[in-house]
């Protein structure tokens, strides 16, 4: 007998909070506004309509849009005082009013959004990348959720690398900046990409108060950008992932300063994914890696995964105060299997409230028994030595209080993000499983779990699939990425 689908589970569960059907741009009211603060514990809290509850903004690249097949769309659903609130949500792509551009066949509109406040007036606004394009689009932050959008202009420099976008605040000064690749070998003299801030405050006809661009050094593009606090000095730092070809290259860790960032960064560990948090309440972020096997990019689907955790110092990334973490770690729930790629996702946060930051880590190719590539989500928990595998859980769609049944090939947690939807100063747990079966094949999930003293619970948890936010089902993927 073929397991329950998730539209199966929702439509007979009783005691989880599920999808519900007002209209599909209905957004929630300004509350009373809350400073958005920032910590070492993780990224800012994301909060369009600055009502205090943290927001979700969920990736469904391959949604159909304008009637245009995966020109994709972004869905937010709105926190409140009992968390993630279906009821409150917005679905938004290039056919939506206010947003710049039109929708285009394959163009995938939200393959990367980043959350920042960028003109500094308190609401968070949403930056979000295509797939086909490098074009950045800013959607505005206001009173009643994300509404009207700019596109950037280009600057100087060709953009180089669609969905290659990050946010930080690198010189310090309290605004939000924007960072980005550009294309240096338009130059004579120079074969190689680079790294573009834009300094924030942000206008909202997308002028930015300034730029600077430093070279990489390398003839391809980043593979990812990851930003946070590493050295505790008050300004961000940038850790960029490289590869050409099948072979990985040392990541990059570029330190920021009152100029932005610095010129002469430092090779670190070669790295697929990473995140930042301050597991250890040291006041400096530490960077968790997932690294690659023998330094090879085509070995990552079979590999087991293993994370890194290079501890934040002075002067960044601690080459010599590291640990190695992975499903044979004491504590970790699982045992390492080929190709279950723990590590695949992160995300740092503080899910119990003891100002340690944790780490969420998606295995989304692990198998459960016999179920191929169901997927899974491993929380792991810093304390005063770091990170451990003291108290780490384990969820799937087969954990009791999860909405759904695990399924070959849903891929649950191949997105991760924690952030704190109810305000209770405990980080929340979205989950994706973008090939996650509803009416379609690959029409994707999303699920929220709450975070409490003791960690994470399956308590009140939220679910949704595409039709139970009135939006395009076929292939659309839901759940294959959060903001940044």
């Amino acid at each position: 007998m073929r397991p329950r689908s998730l539209s199966t589970v929702a439509r007979c569960a009783t005691v989880v909070a599920l999808v519900t059907t007002p209209a599909l741009l209905a957004a929630p009211s300004a509350g009373a506004a809350e400073a958005r603060t920032t910590t070492a514990a993780g990224a800012p809290r994301t909060d369009f309509n600055n009502d205090g509850f943290a927001d979700v903004a969920v990736s469904a690249p391959t949604g159909t849009a304008g009637g245009k097949a995966k020109a994709g769309y972004v869905a937010v659903v709105y926190g409140s005082a009992s968390g993630a609130d279906t009821a409150h949500r917005q679905v938004i792509s290039r056919a939506t009013e206010g947003v710049p551009g039109d929708p285009a066949a394959s163009a995938r509109f939200g393959s990367r959004t980043v959350a920042r406040d960028l003109d500094g007036d308190g609401y968070t606004d949403l930056a979000v990348q295509t797939g086909d394009s490098p074009a950045i689009t800013v959607l505005w932050g206001s009173a009643n959720g994300l509404s009207g959008g700019t596109q950037l202009p280009a600057g100087d420099g060709d953009a180089f690398g669609a969905g290659i976008i990050a946010g930080g605040d690198f010189n310090g000064d309290g605004q939000a900046d924007l960072v980005d690749v550009v294309d240096l070998r338009a130059s004579e003299d120079n074969e190689s990409a680079g790294l573009r801030v834009r300094f924030g405050p942000f206008t909202r006809d997308g002028a930015a108060a300034g730029s600077a661009t430093v070279d990489t050094g390398k003839i391809d593009r980043p593979t990812s950008l990851t930003v946070g606090d590493i050295t505790g000095d008050g300004k961000d730092d940038l850790f960029s992932t490289h590869a050409f070809e099948e072979d990985a290259e040392p990541s990059l860790f570029w330190k920021g300063g009152t100029d932005g960032l610095g010129k002469t960064p430092t090779s670190i560990v070669a790295a697929a994914t990473a995140t930042v948090g301050d597991l250890d309440k040291d006041g400096r972020g530490d960077l968790i890696v997932r690294t690659i096997p023998s330094n090879i990019v085509e070995n990552l689907p079979y590999d087991h995964g293993t994370i890194k955790v290079l501890y934040g110092s002075a002067s960044g990334p601690s080459t010599t105060r590291t640990r190695v973490i992975d499903q044979n770690t004491a504590g970790v729930p699982g045992i390492n299997e080929d190709g279950d790629q723990f590590g695949s996702s992160l995300s740092a946060g503080d899910v119990n409230g003891d100002g340690y930051a944790d780490v969420a880590v998606g295995i989304p190719d692990e198998d459960l028994d016999s179920v191929k590539d169901a997927g899974s989500v491993v929380q792991l928990y810093g304390g005063a030595g770091g990170l451990t595998g003291t108290g780490a859980q384990a969820f799937t769609q087969d954990t009791a209080g999860v909405p759904g049944a695990a399924e070959a090939g849903d891929r649950f947690g191949a997105a991760v993000r924690l952030g704190d939807t109810n305000s209770d100063g405990k980080a929340d747990l979205s989950a994706g499983a973008p090939d996650e079966d509803g009416a379609y094949t690959s029409s994707g999930a999303a699920w929220v779990l709450r975070g409490r003293t003791g960690g994470l619970t399956t308590d009140g948890v939220v679910s949704f699939g595409p039709s139970g936010l009135g939006a395009p089902e076929a292939d659309a993927a839901l759940g294959s990425d959060f903001q940044h």
